[in-house]
């Protein structure tokens, strides 16, 4: 019964409600074994938008494809510094559901040192390795591209200390902690907003299969069919043990109306069917994220590994709300990268 319900919210969202929502859950990342053989990517261009923004064109092998990222630096680069990956949800960076044109990234980072990395493709992926192709979403790597491949062309181009944090929203939201799973070496925090932390329960699947599907993606590529033990295996909700000694920060609304269910708000700029849609789609999509976020703050209690939760009384899947994430989050992830 959940499972029909939520699919039905997800396929709403698709199809264009008028407000601007990231479809939830984020990317996950499937177990790579550490291999010094595997290359890693190589810079193949750099187009620059501002003095402080630019896209870099980085070339993977393991997608055989080049992928253009947005990258912000900091205003005195003559120091190293660190790098957060800030990455978008179930559009991957395409269309207007971005971080870019949704929130103020670009002043928020504008006195900050360090380096903001954001992937401009990967949609409806969940950012993980697929097991196969897909007819409608090509070959996604993901994990690899961004645990292994990307790392090295960052820290030698851009000028880094070698510290990372990561975080993200809504696919992504998910994405993250699992990233972090897999390769907890490699980030010092991590920032998980309004993400399903979970993928092997009847509602994450249910997530999952929903966002794959809303460009024709075949969910059975990514992991294979429902129970096979890739979808434990990127479970972060089971895997929370690896999460230990990385700095978290996990965030969510109850899906009731708050502050930002109102036509002067961003989200809806005054658009009585965009404020309808954000109450009613985004509502629902934002408690069954409480939900898991619920229970992802149980079991690292449970599991005696701190994290910093913020589950709000109110609010909807929407970015207002994200963007206040990423401020609230920002002491934690910066603490943890050394700022």
């Amino acid at each position: 019964m959940r499972s029909s319900w939520l699919r039905r919210v997800l396929l709403t969202v698709a199809m264009g409600t008028s407000m601007v929502l990231a479809a939830p859950g984020g990317a996950f990342a499937q177990s790579v074994e550490a291999d010094d053989q595997r290359p890693v990517g190589e810079l193949t261009s750099v187009e620059h938008e501002s003095d402080r923004t630019v896209i870099a064109n980085v070339y993977s092998p393991s997608m055989d494809k080049v992928i253009p990222l947005r990258i912000r630096t900091p205003a005195d680069s003559s120091e190293p510094r660190p790098t957060l990956y800030l990455i978008n949800g179930s559009g991957g960076g395409q269309g207007i559901a971005t971080w870019e044109k949704q929130t103020d990234v670009e002043d928020f980072f504008s006195d900050k040192n360090i380096n903001v990395v954001t992937p401009l493709l990967g949609g409806y992926s969940y950012y993980t390795d697929w097991r196969n192709d897909d007819p409608a979403l090509g070959r996604n790597m993901w994990t690899t591209f961004l645990t292994h491949e990307l790392p090295p062309v960052i820290d030698t181009e851009f000028g880094t200390s070698g510290r990372n944090a990561i975080a993200g929203v809504s696919m992504s939201g998910t994405s993250v902690l699992g990233l972090a799973t897999t390769a907890p070496e490699l980030y010092e925090a991590v920032g998980a907003y309004s993400g399903c932390a979970e993928t092997s329960t009847p509602l994450g699947q249910s997530y999952v299969q929903a966002v794959v599907r809303v460009k024709g993606g075949d969910p059975e590529n990514m992991w294979g069919p429902v129970g096979d033990p890739a979808w434990i295996e990127n479970d972060p909700y089971l895997q929370a043990e690896k999460l230990r000694g990385i700095d978290l920060y996990i965030s969510s609304g109850s899906g009731l109306p708050g502050q930002y269910e109102r036509l002067g708000s961003r989200s809806v700029n005054n658009d009585p069917i965009g404020l309808v849609g954000q109450v009613v789609v985004g509502g629902s999509i934002e408690a069954a994220v409480h939900h898991c976020t619920q229970r992802m703050a149980q079991r690292l209690g449970e599991l005696d590994i701190p994290a910093h939760i913020d589950i709000r009384p109110a609010g909807t899947h929407s970015w207002d709300y994200w963007e206040d994430d990423l401020r609230n989050s920002w002491p934690v992830l910066s603490e943890a990268v050394g700022l």
